[in-house]
């Protein structure tokens, strides 16, 4: 089995996988440079006071979810949770609108 087969490219977790290998989804590895970046931006990151945690979740479904979801879908989906609304800014970014 080669290396390229024990990555998995599903799944929330397979980028931090790969990136702990040291290894991209084809095989390859990734520059010692690319990696060093990384982690000295998520080590800057990791030491960030966080305003909450209801916060942090709302970002990632906004960020994740405009992939997925449309627009009007995901609006709902956010109040529905008791989630604050899309932003204007955030329908700018995330839906060029």
């Amino acid at each position: 089995m080669s290396q390229t087969e024990n990555i998995s490219t599903t799944g929330a977790d397979a980028i931090d996988v790969a990136i702990a290998q040291g290894i991209d989804f084809d095989g390859s590895p990734i520059p010692t440079a690319k990696l060093d970046l990384y982690n000295q931006v998520m080590g800057l990151e990791s030491g960030r006071q966080r305003s909450g945690v209801s916060n942090t979740m709302r970002s990632r479904i906004v960020r994740i979810g405009a992939k997925h979801i449309a627009q009007d879908e995901l609006n709902q989906k956010l109040i529905g949770a008791g989630f604050a609304a899309l932003k204007a800014k955030e329908i700018a970014f995330y839906y060029g609108k």
